[in-house]
């Protein structure tokens, strides 16, 4: 389990500092940068579900603030699921398989992608890897004492991130082909009662919030064939091997009744929580594949299991293809025979030598499949390192703030377009030193919001006509039209700007764009009308 923890630390350092986060990171900065009372008053009204982990980031950035001490918590929790993954392989099969799965997930690049994510996925990913292996160990021991373990590490799992409660489907997708007795049944419903339980309170709040994934659409046959490349290898060559040995060990999901499998545990992880978050977001859309990045763990343990498969075939056939190794089996401890009583044409029978070493239990598999692991990961190599710059994420706010910290000067006025544009400035203040947010009414920590609250279209266009230029930091494709803000005083700082501003300079930097307005001549703003009384 080491070996595979280690590798996996290896490949969430390399390359940690970026030098800039996307917007979902930045996120994770500012509001951990928050006190606890303001990270709660911000959970009443947005990000719920993520609200633990913004405890746990608080915590991180008190010992040392920055976005290297901000992934640290993914790159060890990344880690500990290859170690864990190893663990399930160990347990439900034997130690080379724990370490080919361990080690072809810490070589995965989806999974090195989100070790790298300052955000709570990988973390999610570790307390299901867990709790699966508590739950084999609930089944094979029984006790009550191992079913609250069990239930305790999922239920704070989901608390991470409600859509791990999809766990609780794999596991029954588990049982079902061991055909466990009732008893079992019994005690995981019990435990898997308290779980959901449990995250009904998140469950109610996050509901209220569900305008926050407004933007989701419903997944296709292309998402989902997108998600199982990134399973098992976006790369073509890797991703055909690790198919048809993932097929193969699929093949092994129902064994002796009462016992369970290695495929019956892998296949149900993988398959079941993104098939059923897919199947309800034709209803509603709410399937991202970082929701379910926690199902990874399942493929390289299928993966692990072909290739253990495939080995013990190849094992057989040497054995058969040579003469005089294949034997029926003798009796053994024959306490009425000694050992010249058989014979055969009245002379002693001539038992052969014991075989020697099998294929498939030799130390030289277990180093080709490490080997083969190696070539995978130097294959996906180019993906990782390409992963590494920043520009790989939706955008890059950091190289917008040191856009903004050479081109703005003190006392110069800025609008964010939309508001959520804000985000650069509240994850990078310093770039912002001395500029006036002209349309800000509250700021975000104070309001309890992400983006701070925008003063009313009345008072921006007062502000607004003051000005003889203004930097404008804002989605390009809004600038260009392409798209129209539902906010009302988002449109009408764009009317504005539209018709009695002139862009001057512009620069586009991470996928934003920091353009100049300057007013044009002789068009001075009209006065705002007064407000209406009684």
């Amino acid at each position: 389990m080491g070996v595979p923890a280690l590798v996996m630390l290896a490949v969430g350092l390399w390359g940690l500092d970026r030098g800039g986060m996307w917007r979902d990171e930045a996120v994770s900065l500012q509001v951990g940068r928050r006190t606890v009372p303001q990270i709660w008053l911000l959970l009443h009204d947005v990000d719920a579900v993520h609200g633990l982990y913004y405890l746990l980031v608080h915590a991180v950035l008190a010992v040392r603030p920055g976005e290297v001490a901000l992934r640290l918590p993914s790159v060890c929790a990344a880690a500990a699921t290859a170690a864990l993954v190893a663990a399930l392989g160990i347990r439900l099969s034997r130690p080379r398989v724990g370490l080919w799965a361990g080690l072809l997930y810490a070589v995965a690049p989806m999974a090195g992608h989100y070790a790298q994510e300052g955000r709570s996925y990988a973390l999610v990913a570790a307390g299901a890897t867990w709790a699966t292996l508590l739950f084999v160990r609930a089944v094979h021991r029984g006790s009550a004492r191992s079913w609250a373990a069990y239930g305790a590490v999922l239920g704070l799992t989901c608390w991470l991130h409600e859509f791990a409660v999809l766990v609780l489907c794999a596991h029954a997708g588990t049982l079902a082909p061991a055909r466990v007795g009732g008893r079992v049944w019994r005690r995981w419903a019990c435990a898997a009662g308290g779980v959901v339980v449990s995250l009904v309170p998140m469950a109610v709040v996050s509901r209220g919030q569900a305008a926050q994934v407004a933007w989701l659409r419903r997944p296709t046959a292309a998402t989902a064939e997108g998600l199982v490349r990134g399973f098992l290898g976006p790369s073509g060559g890797v991703y055909a091997v690790c198919l048809g040995l993932a097929l193969a060990g699929a093949a092994g999901l129902v064994g002796r009744r009462g016992e369970i499998t290695l495929a019956g545990v892998a296949l149900p992880l993988t398959v079941v929580p993104p098939a059923v978050l897919m199947l309800a977001s034709q209803a509603s859309p709410l399937f991202v594949d970082r929701y379910v990045l926690y199902a990874l763990s399942g493929a390289p343990l299928l993966v692990a299991a072909g290739a253990e498969r495939v080995a013990g075939v190849a094992g057989r056939l040497r054995r058969s293809g040579r003469p005089g190794r294949c034997f029926l089996p003798q009796p053994r401890n024959d306490r009425s025979r000694g050992p010249n009583a058989a014979r055969v044409d009245g002379r002693p029978e001539k038992r052969p030598s014991p075989p020697s070493r099998t294929l498939s239990r030799s130390p030289l598999v277990t180093l080709a499949g490490v080997l083969a692991v190696a070539l995978a990961f130097l294959h996906q190599l180019p993906l990782l390192r390409a992963d590494r710059d920043p520009g790989a994420r939706p955008d890059d706010l950091g190289a917008v703030s040191r856009v903004v910290a050479r081109e703005l000067g003190p006392g110069d006025a800025v609008v964010f377009l939309p508001a959520h544009a804000r985000n650069v400035a509240l994850a990078y203040p310093g770039a912002f030193r001395g500029a006036r947010d002209v349309a800000l009414g509250e700021g975000a920590a104070g309001s309890g919001t992400l983006y701070g609250r925008e003063a009313g279209a009345r008072e921006v266009l007062r502000r607004m006509a003051r000005l003889d230029r203004v930097w404008v930091v804002a989605d390009p494709d809004l600038l260009a039209g392409r798209w129209i803000p539902r906010n009302r005083t988002e449109r009408a700082e764009l009317a504005v700007l539209r018709r009695y501003f002139t862009g001057r300079q512009e620069v586009l930097r991470g996928g934003m764009a920091v353009r100049l307005y300057v007013r044009e001549p002789m068009k001075p703003l009209p006065a705002p009308a007064p407000a209406r009384v009684g």
